[in-house]
């Protein structure tokens, strides 16, 4: 035992020397701090690249093709897309890309939202050629073999039954098919008759349809600007164009409701809210924080949301509420989300939208209105701190202006947030016509004429 522990103290010593060279060799070498670069090559593509001398590196494809661009004729084609990013592609098979990632340590993954899917590779700097390569052919060269394709469908149906555990995530997909006539009205996930009839040709064409230079963003961290450059030029012989233009949302409220029995009555009521954005979108999101998202204190309660505040002198069994924001490019929704026990739901709701109703009557104090700033300028930053973070900020503006703004210039239009500002939106709100989705045991659930 003596020798065993005798060699191991061995053994820290060299390492304590090993990093010390180390550390003295870093030391010699000036890393001099970078701001996000953006440039525009000439086909429209956009590419952003902050070099943060980080080990690894990140790089992500956004492409406005969310789920708002499906025609009628192929919805559910982004659903079966996001599961189609490891299929075979010109360039190389489905085990080639699988087994060429894994083997440096990479990872590709894919997500989308209403509006923009995002193509996202990882993995240590040496190896960004390598992976790089992949994700070339994933997005531009994509073969979508018929019976690859069909494989996927029990895939669609795994995904569809674990959103189906989630009352928030049904609630949400049918307040939006709710409130707007088209585009923003299509659900993130294939309709059950669609599911094994979308074929080859429809996924070709939404691509072609979509996947433009001019509808693309490149974004990377831990790269270099020039490099990055280069490898967008490969995106040259994507197709060129803007693509096909989504039709422009039209809001016209509306109700769905949910009768599942469920002793949890999970209910959402929206009127429109914000462009993405504008300085309206600053505002309503700053309402959103006077208004409560949820607690800052873990297990702790959340004492200064004025709906909490509001709705615990209504009811006395659990509840939890908060505020719901979500901007688009052309539209927006914002609201309450409630979740109480059925008997109380219809206290809980109206409670809810008194604590809106007074906001917009000018019920918001200097400390409010000082607390709700920090909190969004807090949640702001925090999101910039990760890579998964800032690798989104830095896509979602280049995709919309073809720029980005720094943090400063953000915190500024933050502080430059005025109260009127947020009652002028809390009456948007209030006087707007509303929608409404709702799920559980409804039977004392008001109906949204009775609110």
């Amino acid at each position: 035992m003596k020798g065993v522990r005798g060699l191991s103290h061995f053994s820290k010593r060299l390492f304590a020397a090993q990093a010390s060279a180390k550390r003295d060799a870093s030391e010699r070498l000036t890393l001099h701090p970078q701001e996000v670069q953006v440039s525009k090559l000439p086909n429209g593509l956009v590419i952003a690249s902050l070099e943060n001398y980080s080990p690894a590196s990140k790089i992500g494809v956004f492409v406005k093709a969310g789920s708002r661009y499906e025609g009628d004729s192929h919805l559910g084609v982004t659903h079966l897309l996001r599961l189609a990013a490891s299929l075979t592609t010109k360039g190389a098979s489905a085990f080639r890309i699988c087994r060429g990632i894994e083997a440096v340590g990479g990872s590709l993954s894919v997500t989308s939202s209403r509006e923009n899917m995002v193509y996202t590779v990882e993995c240590l700097r040496d190896h960004v050629d390598t992976v790089m390569e992949y994700l070339i052919n994933v997005t531009t060269a994509p073969e979508f073999r018929p019976w690859e394709v069909s494989e996927l469908a029990e895939r669609v149906k795994v995904d569809k039954a674990l959103a189906g555990q989630s009352p928030q995530i049904g609630v949400i997909e049918k307040l939006h098919a709710a409130a707007y006539k088209n585009s923003l009205s299509n659900s993130l996930y294939c309709p059950d008759y669609q599911m094994g009839r979308i074929s080859s040709e429809q996924l070709h064409s939404f691509i072609q349809s979509n996947f433009t230079s001019a509808r693309m963003a490149l974004v990377g961290l831990g790269v270099e600007h020039t490099m990055l450059k280069q490898v967008g030029e490969q995106f040259l012989n994507v197709r060129s164009g803007t693509g096909t233009s989504s039709a422009k949302a039209q809001y016209k409220g509306g109700e769905h409701r949910e009768q599942n029995g469920d002793g949890l009555v999970h209910a959402a009521v929206v009127s429109e809210g914000a462009v993405m954005g504008t300085a309206e979108a600053d505002a309503f999101s700053v309402l959103q924080r006077v208004l409560g998202v949820g607690p800052h204190v873990k297990r702790g309660s959340d004492a200064t949301s004025k709906l909490s505040q509001g709705i615990s002198k209504a009811t006395t069994q659990p509840f939890d509420a908060s505020a719901f924001n979500a901007s688009y490019s052309d539209s927006g929704l914002f609201g309450i989300y409630t979740i109480s026990q059925h008997g109380a739901a219809g206290d809980v709701i109206k409670a809810a939208l008194a604590q809106v109703k007074a906001v917009a009557q000018g019920g918001l104090t200097a400390a409010d209105l000082t607390r709700a700033k920090n909190q969004v300028k807090a949640d702001y930053l925090m999101s910039l701190e990760s890579s998964d973070g800032l690798l989104e900020e830095m896509g979602l503006q280049g995709l919309v202006g073809g720029a980005y703004s720094p943090p400063e210039a953000v915190l500024q239009k933050i502080d430059s947030i005025t109260s009127d500002a947020v009652a002028s939106a809390a009456k948007k709100f209030v006087t707007g016509k509303k929608s409404m989705a709702c799920s559980g045991h409804l039977v004392n659930t008001p109906f949204l004429d009775e609110l």
